[in-house]
């Protein structure tokens, strides 16, 4: 009987890559218009179908409090009306964006009069893989349609009805538009092992985007055969720096911290000059602890304030995701900039300061996907960038780094003109 199901599975999961194969042909040559079209008819969708998408996450969010999902996690899979009509208003966002599909990046012409260009072309099929937040369901389907992509979801168990809710609208949509709805799919069951089928589908998937845990994404590079886009954590850091505004300098912490504490942008070590501890830094960490945030910093911030908690080594590296941060003095620029290469996840990282130059050596020394000057770290995020939505933050160097919107879902081609050309011997 296992047998007979893990088979079924496999020619399930086969069905749809090739649905999605052709889709996506399909897809890549049609007009920005419709592609829009499909977006905006959708959006309408979502918000005609609001309260079966909060029924569906209702029922979600009973199953996985069943389960002892942590808090953090809840926290992520969580809708409400309001985040249903920002899903909305993504979509239509997304839409209002120039269509990347046959923008021409370059063009030359040689010597010999043969005339080159580089245009933007779809990647083809993306599959993404997440785990608590349904609303990548929209932003990944609205992404990879205006890029030209399709795109096979697997939601986790987390988000399952949630994401299905979601994708009725998102197909229907395509379908009001007259494009092919297998260009938005999900894999219809939680199993782990319709994963591993997907990781393997190299003859159908271009590329892998995985969103959830540190024991996901090292799943999925271990085990995929295709590209993938992916960072492991967000260990993000803020850095105090000696000519920190101190009103300014509490506001960014509190809200690089606090604002949403389960996102891979929130803040999960501060970093502050020595030369300004007792002063802008102990009015950051007073009011992290007045917040409710828990602080576990070194000899010197535990000094600042009995309530701060001890750090240790592991504590450095940690991504909390939660209501806590650590905390440590540096003795400057070169320090902190040396913590955050050691510490850090490459993903997003700030300074506050008045100083221009300082701000310009961190800026050019922090080797992170997303470096940020006297703002919060939480700024991470492609809507907040103006790409209307992301697909997920990469922390590789190659094709994409940092917030993956439209264009780093697209590749290019070269086209070559000429009258005759023929190559000398």
């Amino acid at each position: 009987m296992a047998t007979q199901l893990k088979d079924a599975l496999l020619a399930d999961m086969r069905a749809i890559g090739l649905a999605a194969r052709a889709a996506a042909g399909a897809l890549a040559g049609a007009p920005h218009a419709a592609k829009d079209a499909a977006l905006r008819a959708a959006a309408r969708s979502l918000r005609e179908g609001t309260k079966a998408i909060l029924d569906a996450n209702a029922g979600d969010m009973g199953d996985a409090g069943a389960a002892g999902v942590s808090p953090a996690l809840l926290d992520r899979a969580k809708l409400d009306a309001r985040r249903v009509e920002a899903m909305a208003s993504g979509l239509e966002a997304v839409a209002d964006l120039g269509d990347p599909v046959g923008a021409e990046i370059a063009r030359w012409t040689r010597p010999n009069g043969l005339d080159i260009a580089r245009v933007r072309v779809p990647l083809g099929v993306v599959g993404v893989i997440y785990e608590s937040r349904p609303n990548v369901t929209a932003d990944a389907g609205a992404l990879c349609l205006k890029a030209g992509n399709a795109v096979i979801l697997r939601p986790g168990s987390e988000s399952f009805h949630s994401a299905h809710a979601i994708l009725r609208c998102l197909r229907a949509g395509l379908e009001a538009a007259g494009l092919p709805e297998d260009a938005v799919q999900a894999v219809p069951t939680t199993d782990r092992a319709a994963v591993g089928m997907l990781l393997a589908m190299d003859d159908c998937v271009d590329v892998i985007v995985p969103r959830g845990g540190r024991s996901l994404i090292e799943r999925v590079r271990a085990e995929s055969r295709i590209p993938v886009f992916a960072h492991l954590d967000g260990n993000c850091h803020v850095y105090l720096h000696a000519g920190a505004d101190p009103s300014m300098a509490r506001s960014i912490v509190l809200n690089a911290k606090l604002r949403r504490v389960g996102i891979c942008g929130a803040a999960e070590s501060l970093l502050i000059d020595e030369a300004v501890l007792e002063t802008v830094g102990a009015g950051a960490v007073k009011g992290l602890l007045d917040a409710g945030c828990a602080v576990r910093g070194d000899a010197a911030v535990r000094a600042l304030d009995p309530r701060v908690e001890a750090a240790d080594e592991a504590d450095w590296g940690t991504e909390y995701l939660d209501g806590i941060i650590s905390a440590k003095a540096v003795s400057g620029l070169d320090e902190a900039i040396a913590h955050v290469d050691r510490y850090g996840s490459h993903h997003t990282d700030a300074i506050v300061t008045a100083d221009d130059a300082a701000a310009a050596r961190f800026l050019a020394g922090v080797d992170s996907a997303i470096v940020v000057h006297n703002a919060s770290t939480q700024f991470a995020d492609g809507g907040e960038f103006g790409m209307g939505a992301e697909i997920g933050i990469s922390t590789g160097r190659l094709h994409a780094r940092g917030p993956v919107g439209v264009e780093q879902l697209t590749t290019y081609k070269y086209l070559v003109r000429g009258r005759g050309q023929t190559r000398p011997a």
